[in-house]
């Protein structure tokens, strides 16, 4: 690849959203959040003004116009992921949007946060960094406690439902879940901010984060008749809890299948699974996920967990015109971390190594686009390598849960355990 290839200009001071495009911002978000009959429920924010922060959990795009539609008409700033600006990089900066590298450390986001805030006006934040696998929370940043005790601006939780219920990140087809509902909460003021310690705030944001769409929308009543609901869930629940295979499960309509041994689930209206014969593993999606972690956390700390070397293609991302096809590699992702590794098109060679400290988590995509398949996204400040690996031994979801746990225990072995909901 060029060398002097452009890059994402990450110095770039955050726009204040242009005063035209702030009804525009509403205009866009009205129609989804009235289609779903969105409720809001606001609690001890009535009254605040700009500036502050606001978190948010993640779990569809509906989110952000759920979060539009909570602050409006007060301006704000969101911190998205790069792959958001391709081929639209002016108009996300003027409507406020400040771009990230995915679980990256960047000191130049942290001066542009404080120039929101300087500004006046709302910074929004979506911590958990990607949608969630299974309509419930993923692991929070540790460092995210300092990061709100050094704004000393009011800390606001802004925590969706239904979002996942409507628009799987494993299958994005909108089923017309509604009503949903947001909790718009003031965590902390900044008198608060300054008598806490960091650790706890941070335990005041993991618990604010908890939640889990699949117990909402059972609790609620909530049908969900698309013919499809199945298709795409299989990506999430890789492994039998009947016969103990991985990368076996498929899905067709409303069942996921096991192929090794035959046996079947139906995904039923109410969001919950039952056996078509024998027993019920798990009726409850999240049971079944948490179940898959418990396996690679076994695997992890017993010293048996590896990828083994995958055959992938590899595209690069270093700013928001388009992807660039690096070419072909190799991929491996063990106690060491991930390490992937080709030759490009103009026959140099490229790499990128994410050992296990530099990684709490990894961003993955199912069918990315619609025509490239799983992915794994790696990043550092200044590209991001889309890395697909070939056949059908590997699930990108296995890697993802590995990656937090290789974490965890790496930390555990340094004596710096992570905190429960942290990394």
């Amino acid at each position: 690849m060029d060398k002097n290839i452009k890059r994402f200009d990450r110095k770039a001071p955050p726009v204040r959203t242009k005063w035209y495009l702030r009804p525009l911002t509403y205009v866009l978000s009205a129609p989804d959040t009235k289609k779903h009959k969105l409720k809001i429920t606001k609690t001890g924010v009535e009254g605040l003004k700009p500036p502050y922060l606001m978190l948010c959990n993640h779990n569809a795009f509906m989110d952000f116009k759920a979060a539009t539609m909570a602050i409006y008409p007060d301006r704000a700033n969101y911190i998205v992921a790069i792959d958001g600006f391709i081929g639209r990089e002016k108009l996300l900066r003027d409507v406020g949007c400040i771009c990230k590298r995915k679980f990256t450390s960047d000191i130049t986001l942290i001066r542009n946060i404080k120039k929101v805030i300087n500004n006046g006006d709302i910074c929004i934040i979506y911590p958990e960094a990607r949608y969630s696998l299974c309509g419930t929370t993923a692991i929070l940043p540790e460092s995210l406690g300092e990061l709100c005790k050094m704004l000393g601006v009011p800390v606001v939780t802004f925590i969706c439902h239904g979002h996942h219920i409507n628009s799987p990140f494993w299958n994005l087809h909108d089923r017309g879940v509604r009503p949903t509902e947001a909790e718009m909460t003031l965590l902390f003021t900044p008198e608060q901010l300054e008598a806490a310690g960091k650790d706890e705030i941070n335990d005041a944001l993991v618990k604010a984060f908890q939640y889990d769409d699949y117990a909402w929308q059972k609790q609620r009543g909530i049908k969900v008749t698309y013919k499809k609901r199945a298709e795409g869930l299989h990506k999430v629940l890789y492994q039998c809890p009947h016969c103990g295979t991985e990368f076996r499960m498929t899905s067709q309509n409303d069942e996921l299948i096991c192929s090794a041994c035959g046996k079947k689930w139906r995904y039923l209206t109410d969001g919950t699974l039952e056996a078509e014969s024998g027993e019920t593993e798990f009726s409850h999606i999240p049971d079944w996920y948490e179940w898959e972690r418990a396996n690679v956390r076994e695997q992890v700390r017993t010293g048996k967990y590896t990828s083994g070397e995958l055959d992938v293609h590899v595209d690069s991302l270093p700013n928001a015109d388009r992807f660039i096809r690096l070419g072909g590699g190799k991929l491996i992702h063990d106690e060491n971390g991930f390490r992937v590794w080709g030759t490009d098109s103009d026959g140099d060679p490229f790499e990128m190594v994410k050992d296990v400290l530099s990684l709490y988590s990894c961003h993955i995509e199912y069918e990315y686009l619609g025509k490239y398949g799983d992915c794994i996204d790696l990043n550092t400040l200044d590209d991001t390598f889309y890395i697909y690996p070939h056949g059908t031994d590997f699930s990108v979801t296995k890697m993802a849960l590995a990656t937090e746990e290789l974490y965890r225990f790496k930390r555990e072995q340094a004596g710096r355990p992570c905190r429960p909901g942290l990394a």
